[in-house]
């Protein structure tokens, strides 16, 4: 109940044992602090060895700690001087405090004000996707005084079981181990207590599940010798008696359950541990130059990265924001690490994508945890209370489905709103089937195991089988209008649903690129490759195959898998996909539309990329490149864009490891030269990287879509892009160096080499190596300047640690 669960977090007063902190950023000499603009954070160990992040940020008005356990949980709160304005706060010293006990963990650390007096309130403690929201709201720039930040589904979960007869109440609030309605109302607001405890006044902010079975608790500490804190209604105020000072202590407690962290001699292969440890040496070395010992900090960096990502449940998308499963993130990262990787990663990788297949076999895109799953859980809760109300319908039918929502409260939901992870399965698949170091016995038992329901062997092909009916129209008949859709929202736009998925991600488009021209005819010839490979395990038989198929026999996969010359046809027929997305554009149309869109521009950037054009004559020659997507009559949507970089990276279907021939090279190299490009022709923006995106080609209302939603546009570089261009664009020169000395094949690998140093020397100048950034004018000149709503630390941008190993192997 959530009176006993408040008693003994009020009375626990656990041992604590220094800690500190794994990673910091910014840090002295690898970053630059001015582009962190006012942003700082520290991440841990707590002592059940799960990450512990805490941000400092000045621009959002927040401290929030992430606990990046199996809850994804946070705690947050707003510090303000008596002006109102955020309150300038920093770290006291340079650890923290970390201690457990049972099911409690605890982590403190501790805070100066550099202030009078300030008050502290918009305290929201539950799940990190709720501060997320409220940050994206804003509301935490409000006053105290409109707080708390009430999340409507669970508001509404409270106000339908208060509409039921009283016997049905009395159900329901069992199950939530309530004893009446205001208990659990009490339960969606935090609770604040000022008390006197052992020479310390306390402040104690504590915030109990939906049902009672977990706390959260924040405690802020003072010496009441040299500060007063009081209570004022839904925040603290604090006040130095002396001085413009305030000392304080922070200490964050959750019942929480832990994840199992994995080490690094669990993830990489030994030959890359090597090479991180020969990394350290080279730094260390009396004398070493300045460059080999910061890049050597920040190979360390990268890895202690990965780890605070990796545990046995699960590997994380992302830090701060996204500390949960993303499918995407998840297999983009498996393609790009398999070189560092051991492989009993890439079948963890696999593992976690059938565990959470949908019953059609859809890849899971993100799950909902612990307070975000008993939001979705609220919401479908109100829906079927609302339903049993209605008159004609099924009362008890629909009361019973919403008593069954609460037995199963925290469920964790998965979210199938995406289509690229259904194409990205199948390749890491088919490259772990056809991997000759791993033993076929050991591919058999982990095919044949069903200790997680039905054996994964039969949850690949439903998957498969999914993948074999979404690409069969065009298949049949190779056609714009037949390539894989967006599903249409309710606006009467599409939705985003690759890996651009903003609003504004793919401009509009109905049918995107990196889907059709790239993922589509790969997972296709992946799923060749893994069919063979299963049949020569003796595994492909007819009966699984209908067992694991909706359509049975009658499906698409059975038939490639009676007839491998039909799937080689569709592999043949969307290897030509990349025609529908094809702009041409001659050297006056190029020069006329970057006219037109630099007069759109306000004039002091209007004048600063005019001088990179007069400067660098980008606009002198003409450009073919892969439209970012088609509109819904198949028509490119002219959108220059770093997608082609998964196309470099994945290389070309069929291809293998043949020389490259002509047609080849013109591929590549039209991809190749948009990167390099310089902005506002092509992508690339010295000192900060290339865009993801250039919209000079497209069409005012696009400009104005990227100018409103800007986290997929012109203004943002992408840590995963730059990543697959380097790996690709490496991998690319590598087989190119095989392939003999012909003068054509010399001048192609002296302009891969150039656009890779020419991308990897302006991501090195950017001073960022996060999951994305953005810039400013500021005078003459533009800033690499984090994106606020970025994580510090990305699962695929990690991937940095293998273009590192690739370049230096090169």
């Amino acid at each position: 109940m959530m009176i006993a669960t408040f008693v003994v977090l009020a009375q626990l007063a656990l041992p604590t044992t220094p800690a500190r902190a794994v990673l910091a950023f910014p840090e002295p000499r690898l970053d630059d602090s001015a582009a962190y603009a006012g942003y700082r954070t520290r991440l841990f160990r707590d002592a059940a060895g799960n990450t512990v992040q805490i941000y400092l940020d000045s621009r959002a008005q927040r401290v929030v700690h992430l606990l990046a356990d199996a809850e994804d949980e946070s705690i947050g709160f707003t510090a303000r001087d008596d002006a109102g304005r955020p309150a300038a706060l920093r770290w006291a010293n340079d650890e923290a405090r970390i201690g457990r006990a049972g099911r409690q963990r605890v982590l403190e650390h501790a805070l100066v004000a550099d202030a009078p007096g300030i008050a502290i309130g918009w305290f929201l403690l539950g799940s990190m996707r709720v501060e997320r929201d409220l940050q994206y709201a804003g509301r935490q720039r409000a006053a105290f005084a409109d707080g708390p930040f009430a999340i409507a589904e669970v508001d509404a979960l409270v106000a339908a079981l208060g509409s039921l007869e009283p016997g049905e109440r009395a159900r329901h609030l069992a199950l939530l181990h309530a004893r009446d309605v205001d208990e659990l109302r009490a339960r969606t607001r935090p609770a604040i207590v000022v008390r006197d405890e052992g020479g310390s006044r306390i402040g104690r902010v504590t915030q109990a599940a939906l049902d009672g079975a977990d706390t959260l608790a924040l405690e802020l500490r003072v010496d009441p010798r040299a500060v007063s804190m009081d209570v004022a209604g839904d925040s603290l105020r604090l006040r130095a008696r002396d001085g413009r000072r305030i000392p304080f202590t922070v200490r964050i407690v959750t019942s929480g359950r832990a994840l199992t962290p994995l080490t690094r001699e669990q993830i990489f292969t030994p030959a890359f541990l090597d090479y991180v440890t020969a990394a350290r040496a080279d730094g260390a070395r009396p004398g070493a130059p300045a460059a080999v010992a910061l890049q050597a900090r920040r190979l360390e960096r990268q890895v202690r990265g990965f780890e605070l990502l990796a545990s046995r449940e699960k590997l994380m998308a992302g830090l701060p924001t996204y500390a949960t499963y993303f499918g995407r993130d998840m297999l983009m990262t498996a393609l790009m690490m398999q070189p560092v990787w051991r492989p009993e990663m890439s079948s963890f990788v696999i593992a976690s994508a059938l565990r959470k297949l949908s019953p059609e076999g859809r890849v899971s895109h993100e799950e909902a945890l612990g307070g975000q799953a008993v939001r979705e859980a609220a919401a479908e809760y109100a829906a079927l209370v609302r339903r049993a109300s209605t008159p004609g319908t099924a009362r008890d039918s629909a009361l019973a489905a919403a008593r069954g929502v609460l037995r199963d409260l925290r469920r964790v939901r998965e979210n199938y709103h995406m289509i690229d992870a259904e194409f990205q399965l199948p390749i890491v698949e088919a490259r772990w089937l056809t991997d000759a170091t791993v033993p076929m016995a050991r591919k058999r038992a982990f095919l044949l195991d069903s200790t997680e329901g039905s054996p994964r062997l039969v949850r690949m092909l439903r998957e498969l089988a999914l993948l074999a009916e979404l690409t069969a129209p065009y298949a049949q008949e190779p056609l714009a209008t037949n390539l894989v859709s967006f599903a249409p929202r309710d606006s009467g736009h599409w939705a985003s649903q690759s890996w651009r998925d903003s609003n504004v991600g793919y401009a509009g488009g109905r049918y995107a690129m990196d889907v059709n021209a790239i993922w589509a005819p790969h997972a296709l010839d992946a799923m060749s490759r893994a069919l063979g490979a299963l049949r020569s395990m003796g595994l492909l038989s007819d009966g699984v195959v209908r067992a694991a198929a909706p359509r049975g026999d009658a499906s698409v996969l059975a038939r490639y898998v009676r007839d491998s010359a039909a799937l080689r046809a569709a592999v043949d027929r969307w290897r030509g996909a990349e025609r529908h997305f094809v702009v041409r554009l001659g050297a006056d149309e190029v020069r006329e539309r970057i006219h037109r869109r630099m007069a759109a521009l306000p004039e002091a950037e209007r004048a600063y990329w005019s001088g990179v054009i007069a400067r660098t004559r980008a606009d002198a020659e003409p450009l073919e490149f892969l439209a970012l997507s088609l509109d819904a009559s198949g028509q490119p949507i002219a959108v220059a864009n770093s997608d082609v970089a998964t196309r470099l990276f994945l290389g070309d279907v069929g291809r293998g490891e043949a020389a490259p021939d002509s047609s080849e090279r013109a591929a590549v190299l039209r991809d190749v030269r948009t990167f390099v490009r310089h902005y506002p022709a092509g992508l690339l923006i010295d000192g900060v990287g290339p865009a993801v995106a250039n919209d000079a080609y497209a069409t005012p209302s696009v400009w104005e879509a990227f100018e409103k939603d800007r986290y997929h546009g012109p203004r943002v570089v992408w840590g995963r892009e730059n990543n697959l261009f380097l790996l690709g664009a490496t991998q690319r020169a590598q087989r190119a160096a095989g392939a003999g000395e012909s003068a054509a094949l010399a001048a192609y690998r002296r302009e891969l080499a150039s656009a890779i140093d020419q991308v990897g020397s302006a991501v090195e100048a950017s001073g960022f190596h996060s999951e994305l950034w953005s810039y400013e004018l500021r005078g003459d000149r533009v800033v690499p300047v984090r994106y606020g709503s970025g994580s510090d630390v990305q699962l695929w941008s990690t991937t940095d640690l293998t273009v590192g190993y690739a370049r230096r192997r090169r």
